[in-house]
This record gives C-alpha cells, sequence and structure tokens, in this order.
C-alpha cells in the first residue's frame, strides 16, 4: 500500500478512536441508536447542557461519525452508520473479557 495513504487511514482511525474516547460521546452515540435528536433533546435526554452536548456533538461531526439534516430552526442529529454501535459493543465485550480476568486473578490471590 501506498505508504502516504497508509498514514491517512491511520490518521483517520485516531481521530474515530479519539471521538471514542469520552463517554459522554458514547452516550450520545447510543443515545442516537434509538433514533433522531436534536441537541436540545440530546442534552435533556442525558441530563447534559446544552454547550456541552453541543461541543460533543461537533467532535462526531467532524468525525463523519453522525449526520445532520436541518428541521426548520433544529438541527436533527442521526448516526452515519448503525455499525458504529456493533462496534462498540464488541469493545463492550472485550471490555467485560478483560474485568473477568482481572477478576478471577483477583480470586485466586484471596
Amino acid at each position: 500500500m501506498n505508504e502516504r495513504l497508509e498514514q491517512e487511514i491511520i490518521e483517520l482511525h485516531g481521530g474515530i478512536c479519539s471521538a471514542l474516547a469520552d463517554p459522554k460521546r458514547i452516550m450520545i452515540i447510543y443515545t442516537l441508536a434509538d433514533g433522531p435528536r436534536n441537541v436540545t433533546e440530546l442534552s435533556e435526554e442525558l441530563g447534559l447542557p446544552q454547550p456541552t452536548t453541543s461541543r460533543h456533538l461537533k467532535v462526531l461531526r467532524e468525525r463523519d461519525l453522525v449526520n445532520t439534516e436541518r428541521s426548520g430552526a433544529s438541527v436533527i442529529y442521526t448516526l452515519a452508520d448503525p455499525k458504529l454501535i456493533q462496534a462498540l459493543d464488541l469493545l463492550r465485550d472485550i471490555l467485560r473479557g478483560i474485568y473477568t480476568r482481572r477478576a478471577s486473578v483477583i480470586e485466586i490471590r484471596d
């Protein structure tokens, strides 16, 4: 593969991972999996201040993880790709495995 193209892919991958590194953004993604929302609905549902929600949505939008559509005065957010939920669920499975192994090590030591 072309070295420049490979570097671009690595940077894109890093950008997506950094967007997913914040728990609030993960909560937003899971909420959007249930259906489209505007920033006010997301803020109220998640108990976050509207500016905080807007800032996180901006990051997700910049990484192309959410789509926007104007509806009158509101901007409606949707997931760009439903496979994102599958990826997050897979990561949760990995975390469960890690914590299960850690717990078994602790039990062995006791």
